[in-house]
């Protein structure tokens, strides 16, 4: 694998595992303190609430998933590694070469 393909798949897999993991932890947070105050509100309504309080966690947590996928795809399963010199020019790629 080429190695600029190979640091941006890197790269990409940290944002995607990233990113996947800000927005469910941010609204799983919401979610909890919501339940909990609507629990505090109507203790009767405890069970429906933690239902689906839990059925929501698990949507969310797939969301996770699926970045974490992405990313091992990226590392393992990379689609960009076998294309060569497609979008360059070959005098475009031997200065990206030897730039180091």
């Amino acid at each position: 694998m080429d190695s600029i393909v190979s640091a941006a798949s890197v790269i990409a897999a940290a944002f995607a595992v990233g990113f996947a993991g800000i927005g469910p932890g941010i609204g799983q947070g919401n979610a909890a303190g919501q339940a909990i105050e609507g629990i505090a509100r109507q203790p009767e309504a405890e069970g429906k609430i933690r239902g689906t309080l839990l059925l929501s966690f698990a949507f969310m947590e797939s969301l996770t998933i699926y970045g974490l996928v992405v990313a091992l795809s990226l590392l393992f399963a990379n689609p960009f590694a076998g294309q060569k010199n497609r979008g360059f020019s070959n005098q475009t790629l031997y200065e990206i070469r030897n730039l180091s």
